[in-house]
């Protein structure tokens, strides 16, 4: 057989085989993510039954479900919320971080920091945000003002989560 002839029976067949890779609407499609939110030391929540998982993105909040997307979205301080099956939710406070979603209903969290919200004092988190905001209004340094600052902002959201 001649190159031209082989090439073009290829050609001719390779519609066909295209055509019967392509997904049909019966076939069914994962409504669940496997999550894995991580630190740089450990893995503090990993579960492959989650429905969405909410994020603090630095671009506003999203919403990941099944299916999404792939992206990378840079995740700011905040609240991450998994819900799992049976609309069970848990909480987590994150330090900044990246969120990759991947193919196959993959989503990983990576952050520096984070706890679970409910492991928070709303009195302990009053009272190192008032300290925090004197020593960053008072006379020190500016390099002490300005981590006192950043640890005020970071007091600030875990109080806005703890919706107090």
């Amino acid at each position: 057989m001649s190159a031209l002839r082989l090439a073009s029976a290829v050609r001719r067949s390779a519609p066909k085989a295209l055509v019967n890779a392509r997904r049909g609407y019966a076939e069914a499609v994962s409504d669940k993510i496997k999550l894995s939110l991580v630190l740089p030391h450990q893995a503090i929540f990993s579960s492959a039954d989650v429905v969405q998982v909410n994020l603090p993105a630095a671009t506003g909040d999203m919403g990941i479900l099944a299916n999404h997307v792939p992206s990378i979205e840079a995740v700011r301080p905040g609240v991450v919320e998994v819900i799992e099956s049976g609309g069970a939710s848990k909480k987590f406070f994150v330090s900044p971080g990246f969120a990759t979603v991947h193919p196959n209903n993959k989503l990983t969290v990576n952050v520096i920091e984070a706890a679970p919200l409910d492991a928070f004092s709303a009195e302990a988190v009053r009272s190192n945000l008032q300290e925090a905001l004197r020593v960053a209004n008072g006379n020190g340094s500016e390099k002490d003002k300005l981590e006192a600052r950043i640890e005020a902002d970071v007091y600030e959201a875990i109080q806005h989560a703890l919706g107090h």
